[in-house]
């Protein structure tokens, strides 16, 4: 069998990209691994099988398996590193089915992924060793993009890239929200809640009628979309009877075929906004001038804030700018800062619509900051159509376009270089702690100063973004570091272990979980002696009775991982 799998992208960066993010990441050779509790008599007979189903060419084994690990696992040299026993790629339900069948037939769990372009959380590993990769890729049909509505209805394998073309292709006068990666896949993102930059970013907020394999095989549909012929599939979230969709976001009880979710139609205009404050403490400010506009509609979608050290991730290498060990100091950044011209927390956002009503909130903006926040920086920059047109988001000019307006690219990827040597070698990757808070202004710049305290501790600069949605906002706290630094990787550990506890005091939970920490993050959910996970549990025997749809995800075990202290000891 050929050593490499087929590509994963017919874009030839994004598959030059892909191959090189694992190939280069691997530390130690890849150690062969059987499905827990699984004889390989038996693992044996069931790839034959799944050859069967998928072809010989879609089953993956050994070395093949290079691009389903994690390309940042912390501990990977240690002999820590989690490894899926085989890859299977089916290219339609009726495959996924009979694989599923397969799965419940010798009991092998499965680990269940669009892209496995979750970096930073686990990339496409599995939480338990020896799963097998279920990479659901293949399966990339863009089934109807309709801009009447200003919806699309696509598969697993879809991109952002790939849905943004088709749009422009057929002339669709609407705008897919995109994150800052465009690589990743529409289904999968949404599914772990992500977010990108438009007026439709809170991605799992425009979900709208989905399709989901259970794991017997069958097929259920949620909302309107369960309708035989129903003209409503994907236009309301109404629904009769109980709504059903949250059970499958970040979830283990089933695999989502199809998905229907929001677009933003193209507007006549664009502004493309920016807000900078030069001094740490501003942060309150921003939060609490910025989030009371969020609330009452005049920012009506995600305000990105970022501060200074993640500017510098993108400008070089950390040693270029400060060779010495710790943390940057204040004065140094100061002299950054200032050679930059930016402030030490910069916030970028759009304003979307008809130019006048655009200009006038734009207006009524800088009324507001000139009077709250006199030290901050305000501007703007107008793109727009002729009346009755609509803008082209290509037409936009970096670095107002990308994102904010629908268009993906691979623009964020470089970040994680920052701590490699100035010299050379070295692999970059990074790990986060990302909480969700309340968007008050002293109960965020509570947190940072605690945050930077706890990387300066371990010789890190505080390298975070947060963004702003109505009442709260995600803070993310990034640590960017060199894989093959012993030192980086154990400081990371400690980071976030730290953070975690700093968090858990706050009642903070993270949006999303590495797959290593994903037990712990479930912990905090402890109303009733964690009724939560009780109840979900329970959901999960019902319709997984033999525990394969990617046992642990969210911290959700299937009863035979629960009660049986062999397989255990096989996590």
């Amino acid at each position: 069998m050929s050593s490499l799998p087929s590509p994963a992208y017919v874009n030839a960066e994004y598959q030059s990209t892909h191959y090189n993010l694992f190939k280069d990441s691997i530390t130690v050779p890849l150690k062969r691994v059987l499905p827990p509790g699984v004889t390989q008599y038996a693992f044996d007979a069931a790839i034959i099988q799944f050859m069967a189903v998928v072809g010989h060419e879609q089953v993956l084994l050994g070395d093949q398996l290079t691009e389903y690990i994690d390309p940042y696992e912390l501990w990977e040299a240690e002999g820590k590193r989690k490894m899926p026993s085989a890859a299977v790629r089916p290219r339609n339900v009726e495959e996924l089915r009979r694989v599923l069948a397969i799965s419940n037939e010798y009991s092998i769990p499965v680990w269940t992924f669009s892209r496995g372009k979750n970096l930073g959380y686990g990339g496409p590993a599995p939480r338990v060793n020896g799963s097998v990769a279920l990479d659901l890729h293949r399966m990339d049909k863009i089934i109807e993009v309709n801009d009447g509505y200003a919806y699309a209805v696509v598969e697993p394998g879809v991109t952002f890239t790939e849905l943004y073309e088709y749009c422009v292709a057929h002339k669709l006068k609407v705008w897919p929200s995109v994150p800052s990666l465009g690589w990743g896949s529409v289904v999968g993102n949404t599914l772990d809640r992500g977010t990108g930059f438009t007026p439709t970013a809170t991605h799992h907020q425009h979900i709208c009628g989905i399709e989901a394999m259970l794991a017997n095989g069958e097929l259920v549909r949620t909302g309107q979309f369960a309708v035989s012929e129903s003209q409503s599939s994907h236009l309301s979230k109404f629904t009769f009877g109980p709504s059903i969709e949250g059970l499958f976001l970040q979830s283990n009880l089933g695999i989502v075929t199809k998905l229907g979710i929001w677009l933003t139609p193209a507007p006549q205009a664009f502004m493309s906004c920016s807000f900078d404050m030069p001094d740490f403490d501003d942060v309150e400010t921003i939060v609490d001038v910025l989030g009371p506009l969020r609330r009452d509609g005049l920012l009506p979608n995600t305000v990105y804030v970022s501060n200074l050290v993640e500017w510098l991730g993108m400008m070089g290498k950390r040693e270029e700018l400060w060779p010495e060990a710790g943390a940057i100091p204040e004065w140094r950044l100061k002299q950054l800062q200032a050679q930059l011209g930016i402030g030490y927390w910069n916030a970028k956002f759009g304003l979307y619509g008809a130019k006048e009503v655009v200009q006038a909130h734009f207006d009524k903006l800088k009324k507001i900051v000139a009077k709250q926040a006199p030290k901050g920086r305000l501007s703007g920059e107008m793109f727009s159509a002729d009346d009755g047109g609509t803008l082209d988001p290509a037409s936009v000019a970096e670095p107002h376009g990308g994102f904010f307006v629908g268009v993906p690219s691979l623009w964020s990827l470089p970040m994680v270089k920052f701590r490699l040597p100035k010299e050379g070698g070295g692999i970059g990757a990074h790990y986060d702690y990302s909480p969700i808070i309340p968007s008050s202004g002293k109960t965020v710049l509570d947190w940072v100063k605690v945050a930077k305290r706890i990387c300066e501790a371990e010789g890190f600069d505080l390298f975070c973004d947060f963004f702003m949605h109505e009442r709260h906002v995600i803070f993310v706290n990034m640590m960017t570091f060199d894989k093959t630094n012993l030192e980086h990787r154990r400081a990371v550990q400690a980071i976030f272990l730290n953070l975690f506890e700093e968090g858990k005091k706050r009642g903070f939970s993270k949006y999303r979980s590495h797959i290593n920490t994903m037990d712990l993050v479930a912990s905090l959910y402890d109303f009733n002696d964690h009724a939560y996970r009780r109840f979900v549990e329970t959901i999960k025997d019902a319709l997984d009775p033999n525990g394969i749809l990617s046992p642990g995800k969210q911290g959700i075990w299937p009863k035979r991982f629960r009660e049986n202290d062999r397989l255990k000891a096989q996590l």
